[in-house]
């Protein structure tokens, strides 16, 4: 896919108040364009390469700025690696403010580490993702009990650990549930 240094394709709005896509309330930017065709994704209409609309990166800095209260950013779509150099700036950025950042993609983490040795812009967009919800989504393994991700082939791969130890490392989800219970309030019926 064809990058602008100063713009990203966006299959939508910013999205400033999800809960589903990571933890706590998060922004989450949805790029237009996946070459994936997953069965059953719930998004196809961010397929299109063309789809959606061209917008300025700076514009959707301003956009984050304008948002309160978040704790984290994910980007979705289509698939944010089709468009690193963009989402790699917009992530840099985000981090600099002390964001949390996911990252859901189609591909793997080896997959991304292959692409990154002709281009390395996708190692610098992995040094920037705290959390990189991998593999493309499986209809067959569809799984709703899971956390954060659709089906069991996808993994929550803490991309910090994974690089220091150059293995992968698996998000702490049973320490993460833990701690979620813990922060929420008790709710008396």
């Amino acid at each position: 896919m064809p990058q602008s240094k100063n713009s990203i394709r966006l299959a939508a709005d910013l999205q400033s108040d999800s809960i589903v896509d990571g933890p706590g309330l998060r922004i989450v930017i949805w790029t237009q364009g996946c070459g994936h065709n997953c069965k059953g994704c719930q998004n196809p209409q961010t397929w299109d390469f063309k789809g959606g609309a061209l917008v300025p990166i700076d514009m959707v800095l301003e956009a984050i700025d304008e948002v309160d209260y978040n704790t984290g950013v994910t980007f979705s779509g289509g698939d944010p690696m089709y468009q690193p150099d963009a989402c790699n700036k917009i992530a840099e950025y985000c981090k600099e403010k002390g964001y949390n950042i996911w990252v859901y993609t189609g591909f793997t983490f080896e997959e991304i580490m292959e692409m990154s040795k002709k281009k390395p812009i996708y190692k610098k967009f992995l040094q920037n993702i705290d959390v990189l919800v991998d593999g493309k989504y499986v209809e067959r393994k569809r799984d709703l009990n899971l956390l954060f991700r659709g089906s069991s082939n996808q993994r929550l791969i803490d991309v910090p650990k994974t690089l220091k130890y150059k293995e992968i490392e698996l998000f702490d989800e049973e320490k993460y549930l833990e701690e979620d219970k813990l922060q929420r309030p008790k709710t008396y019926i």
